[in-house]
């Protein structure tokens, strides 16, 4: 499993909220993942967009391994991300899938970590480091990031400011 292990998440020592244009960003939690790009989307015209250029469908554990990807399809559309199987059945438990893989919407804090994250391509292994945040803006826009992997509903995607963006192909990462 090239990202075996879980996201890492603390509340402790975080920055005070700031501005991001007309955005009021609150970190919740200081956040690292390892993972698998199991699927990504470009947004251009949501409301997110100007924050949130591209979300990542990411897996860890079980959900990193080539296995069970291969068996498995992936989408995403209007910010959800979705997976599914053919006939042969699903590679592993739905919930494990479900608890080892997210949506992520990801925020680059620079216009040099919006480059690097949008040149992350799918089957990459990513470190992605930073913070899962609320953000506000005008016309009580809220945007508030999940605190735990095991949520599966609406509001479950990590909303996660990045401050630092690492890929490298899985066959290079052996």
């Amino acid at each position: 499993m090239p990202a075996a292990r879980e996201p890492q998440q603390s509340t402790a020592n975080l920055p005070p909220e700031f501005s991001s244009g007309a955005y009021r960003v609150t970190p919740l939690a200081h956040y690292e993942i390892t993972a698998v790009v199991l699927a990504r989307e470009r947004y251009r015209h949501d409301r997110g967009a100007e924050l949130s250029p591209l979300d990542l469908a990411l897996g860890w554990g079980s959900m990193s391994s080539a296995s069970a990807i291969n068996e498995l399809s992936f989408s995403q559309s209007g910010r959800w991300y979705n997976f599914s199987w053919g006939s042969e059945g699903a590679p592993l438990e739905p919930t494990t899938i479900a608890l080892q893989s997210a949506n992520t919407h990801c925020l680059p804090a620079t216009p040099e970590l919006r480059k690097k994250l949008l040149s992350v391509r799918r089957h990459q292994l990513v470190t992605l480091t930073g913070y899962l945040v609320e953000v506000t803006g005008p016309d009580n826009y809220r945007w508030r990031s999940s605190l735990t992997r095991d949520d599966t509903r609406g509001g479950s995607c990590e909303v996660f400011w990045l401050t630092d963006v690492r890929a490298v192909p899985i066959a290079a990462a052996r």
